[in-house]
């Protein structure tokens, strides 16, 4: 009898299951379940009125309708990709004829995901590598392991990634015959998914620095993909400049982000910018994905940012973010201060805890079953780790979101976390 998978192909084959999806079904399985773990985001505050009067604007009139419901421009509406890099470019205080913002250079995604997996169709054959945080975005592990793709961790501190060891990696490459397989740093700078670090400026300079220094041994450029998809989410202090703004950025850096999580998940609009000798090559790998982006979620975001109503909406958004964070920071305080520490975060959705190494937190381990017996979902740590035998995943993390849970579900759910801990 044939074997039930060898007709697939080799990423067929290689793609597992995105922990994400199964995390995201058992918080939708069982409507007890106080998920911290889900990155869903906060479902009151989604603009339903607001993106109803926008709807009829656009659909009032036959002309403006027709085309919103018509087929739009593979790279993505010229309007929404100009209002998009003019936004950029406010935040970065930077001087808008710069190259490394230019809107030819732009495309319009079904979500940052999409962008992401399309640089890595566009730059990496199997065997190749990428170097991430350590941990980092999980959700891109999963891109690069369907890929065929090497991940080689970067330790983080409290700004950013450890220069330092970041330096000793690409040492570690190029004394391996190593470096020809290096195509790009892979950076969550802004509230980090998971841990809430956002990378300072002149840790991103200097990053950037040391990849350019290795070019010549790679044989060719290496890109530093800088993911801002929580940039919007700040609730605290300021964000530092973009990669964009760095002497080199129009050649190496790609920028990535996204309308999903500061407007409206359901919607599903990200974006990237990508250097010049790169950009084609996304563009066509896009053509053979969808010709181009849904035009009328497109159409909402374009007449939401020029009318301010996507202004107003971000505004409101960060203030609800910073009130269920304090929630989740005091309900910490209260019930885990003996048995776990845990980040800070001025942003973003989540918070990262770690508790004594003797207190494992994978998905076998006695604390995560007891939580579940307690209706309680969190990320095990160890999802959010590379695969990299230079060393071994932790399993005493976890990643804590705030995101979808209400303020009285996200205290229960961390008194519960709390109870579960002491219980082993």
């Amino acid at each position: 009898m044939p074997k039930r998978n060898a007709v697939l192909s080799e990423l067929g084959r290689r793609t597992g299951e995105p922990p994400i999806a199964w995390l995201m079904k058992l918080a939708l399985d069982r409507p007890k379940l106080i998920s911290l773990a889900a990155g869903f985001t906060d479902n009151p505050s989604l603009p339903v009125e607001a993106t109803r009067e926008l709807l009829e604007k656009i659909l009032g009139s036959p002309k403006r309708g027709q085309s919103a419901l018509q087929y739009g421009a593979g790279a993505g509406d010229a309007d929404l990709r100009g209002l998009t890099v003019k936004r950029i470019v406010e935040q970065d205080g930077a001087n808008p004829r710069s190259g490394a913002y230019a809107a030819e250079r732009l495309v319009v995604t079904h979500g940052s995901q999409q962008f992401l997996y399309m640089v890595s169709e566009a730059l990496f054959d199997p065997g190749d590598i990428v170097m991430v945080e350590d941990p980092t975005y999980f959700v891109y592990l999963g891109i690069a392991q369907s890929r065929g793709m090497q991940c080689r961790g970067v330790r983080m501190e409290a700004d950013g990634i450890d220069l330092a060891n970041l330096h000793r990696r690409l040492e570690e490459l190029k004394k391996a015959g190593d470096l020809p397989r290096l195509k790009a740093l892979y950076l969550v700078s802004y509230h980090q998914n998971p841990t809430g670090t956002t990378t300072s400026l002149a840790k991103k300079q200097e990053a950037l620095g040391l990849l350019r220094r290795y070019e010549n041994a790679a044989g060719h450029p290496i890109y530093l993909l800088e993911d801002a998809a929580y940039r919007e989410l700040r609730f605290a202090g300021e964000d530092p400049p973009s990669a964009l703004t760095l002497p080199g950025a129009e050649e190496r850096v790609i920028y990535s982000g996204t309308y999903s999580k500061p407007f409206a998940t359901g919607i599903r609009v990200g974006f990237g910018l990508a250097p010049e000798d790169l950009f084609p090559a996304i563009m066509r790998i896009k053509g053979n994905h969808d010709f181009g982006t849904s035009n009328l979620p497109q159409q909402i975001l374009r007449e939401a940012l020029a009318s301010g109503v996507y202004e107003s909406h971000v505004q409101a958004l960060r203030a609800r973010y910073g009130i269920k964070a304090r929630a989740m920071l005091g309900a910490l305080r209260l019930h885990c201060a003996d048995v776990a520490e845990w980040t800070e975060p001025r942003g973003g959705l989540n918070v990262w805890a770690k508790f004594p190494r003797r207190v494992a937190t994978g998905l076998k381990s006695k604390l995560f079953a007891g939580t579940l017996e307690r209706d309680v979902l969190y990320v095990p740590g160890q999802l959010c780790y590379a695969d990299d035998s230079s060393r071994r995943k932790p399993n005493c993390e976890m990643r804590l979101s705030f995101g979808a849970a209400s303020e009285s579900r996200i205290r229960e759910g961390i008194q519960r976390l709390g109870e579960a801990a002491r219980a082993i």
